[in-house]
């Protein structure tokens, strides 16, 4: 299937760094993608009944479809019609949830360039409704991972004009909270969620 990025671009499976995106990460050494983690986690919590939270569906635009059986249809051809928000978002407990998950390999910061503007501008969006926005980061090779809320990253990505490039994880550790995983839920970020409702009532 071929898609297309949302300035016509095609996107190419040889690309160097698109090949480096599809690359399995491990998670707490049982081969697990933090993703995934979250994604059973999710299901944890709507299954006992503690929240709803979904990730969001990519907008794509089909533009060509084979039908190589009456019963199936194979997608051929897509653009990706606009630019991604953030991963997921739903309630919990009457508040709006809304957050990206980032992971990188480096062991002392996180590099800034895995969010994008429009990510950032959402984000902002959110923080003015209320809302409770946040990030979560996993440090793949340290099986690390912290809850940074929006309004924290929002504040270090405007300070890039002073030539900060990346977030030293001994700052993420001060005004993060560290999540441990565990069986179930993988990642339990309800926790992190009442930690920082706490301090911010």
């Amino acid at each position: 299937m071929t898609f297309h990025y949302p300035n016509g671009q095609l996107f190419s499976q040889n690309n160097p760094r698109e090949r480096s995106l599809k690359k399995e990460t491990t998670f707490a050494n049982r081969g697990m993608r933090f993703e995934e983690a979250i994604n059973q986690s999710n299901e944890y919590y709507l299954t006992h009944d503690k929240a709803v939270i979904h990730k969001k569906p990519t907008p794509l635009q089909i533009v060509k479809v084979d039908y190589p059986k009456r019963s199936a249809a194979v997608i051929k051809e897509a653009y990706f019609r606009q630019p991604s928000t953030t991963d997921y978002n739903g309630v919990y407990r009457g508040y709006y949830l809304d957050f990206e998950a980032k992971e990188t390999k480096n062991k002392t910061s996180f590099p800034l360039k895995n969010f994008h503007q429009h990510q950032i501008t959402h984000m902002e969006q959110c923080l003015k409704q209320d809302a409770i926005c946040f990030v979560l980061l996993w440090f793949s090779s340290l099986n690390r991972c912290f809850f940074l809320s929006a309004q924290e990253l929002v504040d270090y990505w405007n300070g890039q004009e002073n030539g900060k490039k990346s977030i030293p994880l001994t700052l993420i550790e001060t005004v993060g909270i560290e999540i441990t995983p565990q069986i179930a839920p993988r990642i339990p970020y309800l926790a992190a969620v009442e930690q920082y409702l706490e301090k911010r009532s």
